[in-house]
C-alpha cells in the first residue's frame, strides 16, 4: 500500500541520528515551556527561528515541531499543580486537574493528562497520514460566514462550559469579546478603547491576561485568607498512580476528547485551544456514574478529555499547513516561515516535491510522543514534590516567574502591570462567583469573529442573510439557538444549577 511506503521512508528519514536528537531537543524544550507559566510555544518558536537557520530544513521543523506538541504536554503540569495554565490550550486543564491536586491527586491528574495526551497525539498522527488530503477538503468549504457561525457556536458551548449562573457566564462572554476589541483596528488603522495609551494599540496580550487573572488571581485570593487557612499541600499528596477505576472513567474521556481535537485541530482559528474547550463541555454533559466526583470538584475525566483534545488539536492543525499553505494559528505561521526560510514554498507540493520533509516530519510526531510519555510519565514524581514547597516560598517564586515569561514575550514592562491588574480582576471574579474560562474564550474569538463578519458582509456587499443562505452557515447557528433553547429551559438551567451548587 502507498501509505505504508511513504511510512517506511518517513521513518527512515526521522530515525537518522540527527533528526533523532533535534526531536528529542525539541520535545524536551517544549516540555520545559509548557511548565513555565507565561513563556508559550509562540514566544519560543519566534525566539530560536534565527537558530533553525544553519539547521537542514528536516531537522529545523522536527525540533519546531516538537517544541509544540510538547508545550501542550508541559502546560498541564503548572495547570494542575499550581493553577496557573502553562499555555493557553491548558486553560480548561485547571478547572478540575487544579481541583484534583486539592484533593491530594496531582499524581493521578498529571498521569491522566500523560497518557490522554500520548494516545490522542499518536492517533491524531495516524489521521494527519492517512486522512490529510480529504479532511483539507472539509476545510474548503469553509467561508468567512461559517468561521462566523462556528464561533457563534463555540461561545454559546462556552455558555455551557461556565458553572455557576447562566447571566454571569454571559456577561464574561461579552466582556472578553469587548477586551478583544481593544487595539488598532485592521481595516482602518485606527486605534479602538486604547485611551490614548500606546501600548494598549496593539491590543491586550493574551499572556498577560490568563497568567493575571487565573494565576495571580489566585495567589491574591489565597493571601486574603488567614495563614492556617492557606492552601498547604505538604501532607495531602496520596497516590502517583490513577486507580483502575480512574482508568475506566478516564478511557471514554480520552477517546471523545481525541475525536473532538482530531476534528477541530483542522478547522483555521480551532486548535488545541478550541478543541480543549469543546472537549470539556462534551464531558460535563455526559451521564455522570454514580458516586462520581462531581465537576468543578476534581473529576478526572475534566483533565484527561482535554487534554487529550488539545494534544489531538495541535497534530491535525500540521494538516491545512501542509497541504493547502494556509496555517490555522500563530504557531503554524511561524511554521510557514521556517519553511520560506529553507526555500520550501509551503502547501499541496511539499508532499509530490519534498516527500521527504512531509513524511519525515509526520513520523518524527509518533517519536515524539513515545519521548514526551518516556519524558513526562517518570517526572510526576518531581513535579508532586514542588507541592511540598512551603506557601512563602513557591508562590513568590510563581509570581517571579510569571512576570519574566511574560515580560520576555515583548521585552516591555507594561505587560507585567498588566498581569498585575489582570491578577486583582480575577481575585474580583473569585468574590464574585464568576467563572473566567468563558471570559477567555470570547477574548481569543472575538477578534477573528469581528474578521469574518466584516469579509462575509464584504463579500455579500452588505446583505446579512448570506449567513443563513449558506447551508453550512445556517445549520452552525441553528445548532447554537437550539443549544441556547435547551440551555434556557426551566428544568434543564434547574439541574444544570443544581449540578454547580457549591458544597
Amino acid at each position: 500500500m502507498e501509505l505504508f511506503s511513504h511510512l517506511a521512508m518517513g521513518f527512515g528519514v526521522a530515525f537518522t541520528p540527527l533528526n533523532l536528537l533535534y526531536a528529542f531537543i525539541g520535545c524536551l524544550l517544549g516540555t520545559l515551556i509548557g511548565v513555565l507559566p507565561g513563556i508559550g510555544p509562540v514566544a519560543t518558536i519566534s525566539m530560536l527561528l534565527p537558530a533553525t537557520y544553519a539547521l537542514p530544513p528536516v531537522a529545523a521543523l522536527i525540533m519546531l515541531a516538537g517544541i509544540y506538541y510538547g508545550a501542550a504536554y508541559g502546560g498541564s503540569t503548572t495547570a494542575i499543580l499550581v493553577n496557573l495554565p502553562g499555555e493557553s490550550s491548558s486553560v480548561v486543564t485547571v478547572i478540575e486537574g487544579y481541583q484534583m491536586a486539592r484533593n491530594g491527586r496531582a499524581g493521578p491528574a498529571l498521569a491522566a493528562a500523560g497518557l490522554g495526551s500520548f494516545f490522542a497525539g499518536t492517533v491524531a498522527t495516524l489521521i494527519l497520514a492517512a486522512f490529510a488530503p480529504p479532511l483539507t477538503e472539509l476545510a474548503f468549504k469553509f467561508g468567512p460566514s461559517e468561521y462566523f457561525s462556528l464561533m457563534v457556536l463555540g461561545l454559546i458551548g462556552a455558555v455551557v462550559l461556565a458553572s455557576g449562573s447562566l447571566l454571569k457566564a454571559v456577561a464574561m462572554i461579552i466582556l472578553g469579546l469587548l477586551m478583544g476589541l481593544v487595539g488598532t483596528d485592521v481595516n482602518s488603522g485606527v486605534a479602538r478603547f486604547s485611551f490614548d495609551v500606546p501600548e494598549l494599540t496593539d491590543g491586550l496580550g493574551i499572556v498577560a491576561l490568563a497568567m493575571g487573572i487565573f494565576g495571580y488571581g489566585e495567589i491574591i485570593a489565597n493571601l486574603a485568607l488567614p495563614e492556617g487557612d492557606r492552601e498547604v499541600y505538604t501532607s495531602k499528596v496520596h497516590g502517583l498512580w490513577p486507580t483502575l477505576q480512574d482508568f475506566k472513567d478516564m478511557v471514554p474521556a480520552v477517546l471523545r476528547g481525541t475525536t473532538v481535537g482530531s476534528a477541530l485541530g483542522i478547522l483555521p482559528g480551532g486548535g488545541a485551544m478550541l478543541s480543549s474547550f469543546a472537549s470539556y463541555a462534551i464531558e460535563k454533559k455526559m451521564r455522570m456514574r454514580p458516586g462520581e466526583v462531581p465537576f468543578g470538584k476534581g473529576n478526572i475525566r475534566g483533565v484527561a478529555g482535554p487534554e487529550s483534545a488539545n494534544n489531538a488539536g495541535s497534530q491535525t492543525s500540521f494538516i491545512p499547513l501542509l497541504t493547502l499553505g494556509i496555517p490555522p494559528n500563530a504557531v503554524m505561521a511561524l511554521m510557514v516561515g521556517a519553511m520560506t526560510i529553507h526555500n520550501i514554498q509551503p502547501g499541496p507540493q511539499v508532499m509530490t516535491s519534498n516527500p521527504e520533509l512531509f513524511w519525515g516530519l509526520i513520523a518524527s510526531m509518533w517519536l515524539g510522543n513515545a519521548m514526551l510519555i518516556i519524558l513526562n510519565l517518570p517526572l510526576i514524581g518531581i513535579w508532586i514534590k514542588l507541592l511540598t514547597v512551603p506557601y512563602h516560598y513557591l508562590y513568590p517564586a510563581i509570581v517571579l516567574f510569571c512576570a519574566i515569561g511574560v515580560y520576555t514575550t515583548n521585552n516591555n514592562t507594561w505587560d507585567i502591570w498588566m498581569v498585575g491588574a489582570f491578577g486583582f480582576i480575577g481575585y474580583v471574579f473569585q468574590k464574585l462567583g464568576a467563572e473566567p474560562a468563558p471570559l477567555l474564550l470570547g477574548f481569543i474569538l472575538g477578534p477573528m469573529m469581528e474578521e469574518n463578519l466584516r469579509r462575509a458582509l464584504l463579500l455579500s456587499r452588505g446583505d446579512w442573510s448570506v449567513f443563513v443562505t449558506r447551508p453550512l452557515s445556517m445549520w452552525l447557528l441553528i445548532t447554537a439557538v437550539v443549544m441556547l433553547a435547551i440551555v434556557l429551559l426551566p428544568s434543564i438551567r434547574a439541574k444544570r444549577e443544581e449540578a454547580f451548587v457549591e458544597e
